[in-house]
């Protein structure tokens, strides 16, 4: 009986979004407006280090761009738990038959359907800039982008359980996202960060995504094998994603699974 009120969900999360214009143009548009003013700002006097001849500043930060869509999307599609609070229906939910994670197990997968879409989206972008991977890359990057849309899912869903502010919400994700992209990879490539911070960006699950993107957009391309050595292997890229996305789905179900409708009032 988890399965069917879970789809429910998620339908509901897609319903909700689709609705607000406002958000969807603020979650794709916003970081394509950044990437292609810092792109194009950048343009030849931004040389990335280990990125293969020829790659263009828009290009190197295309990926980075893509993770920052699905890092917003996925997780600003869980301040609808604190408005379903506010309107009564979190508690209904909970008041019901349903197991704690078929609740989460909707409201991720509607956030990770939403990210995924807006992914989509931008995926079509590439070719503008002479990539076009084949059928196996695309597939293999859109698998990475609905395991981190899910991963980031839960991330947002254990942060908006307990709050019953959106302007909280908004401030503490801020507070977490921001630095989590940017030791990413995104910005800047690790090999020329000083120990510290290359220890950290090595302890942040978003640099394996990133890098997981980068060689998934390349895969079977003569550019794959010149990303640079210090670019996480994609297989363990794709297991620390997997493990990040698991690990958020299982702490989401035991954070719902501790409290009772009462609690949420």
């Amino acid at each position: 009986m988890t399965f069917l009120p879970a789809m429910t969900l998620a339908r509901r999360e897609l319903v909700r979004f689709l609705r607000q214009r406002s958000r969807v143009a603020g979650a794709l548009g916003t970081p394509l407006v950044f990437w292609f003013l810092i792109g194009s700002g950048l343009g030849k006097s931004f040389r990335p280090a280990g990125a293969p001849d020829g790659m263009s500043s828009l290009e190197f930060f295309f990926p980075g761009t893509l993770l920052l869509i699905v890092l917003f999307t996925a997780i600003f599609s869980t301040i609808s738990i604190i408005e379903d609070r506010g309107e009564g229906f979190l508690q209904s939910v909970l008041a019901a038959p349903v197991s704690p994670a078929g609740i989460v197990l909707g409201k991720m997968l509607g956030g990770t359907l939403l990210a995924l879409i807006q992914g989509l989206v931008v995926l079509v972008l590439l070719p503008l800039m002479g990539v076009r991977p084949g059928a196996g890359a695309l597939l293999v990057t859109v698998s990475i982008l609905a395991v981190v849309s899910f991963g980031l899912t839960g991330l947002g869903f254990l942060m908006a359980w307990r709050l019953d502010s959106v302007q909280g919400f908004h401030a503490l994700m801020n507070l977490l996202l921001l630095p989590m992209w940017m030791l990413s990879g995104a910005f800047f490539p690790a090999s020329g960060a000083p120990g510290w911070l290359r220890a950290a960006m090595a302890a942040n699950p978003m640099t394996y995504a990133l890098a997981a993107l980068r060689r998934a957009l390349y895969l079977g391309s003569e550019r794959v094998g010149s990303l640079g050595p210090a670019l996480p292997a994609l297989g363990l890229s794709l297991a620390v994603s997997g493990a990040f996305a698991a690990l958020m789905f299982a702490s989401a179900v035991h954070a719902a699974a501790r409290t009772s409708a009462g609690d949420l009032h």
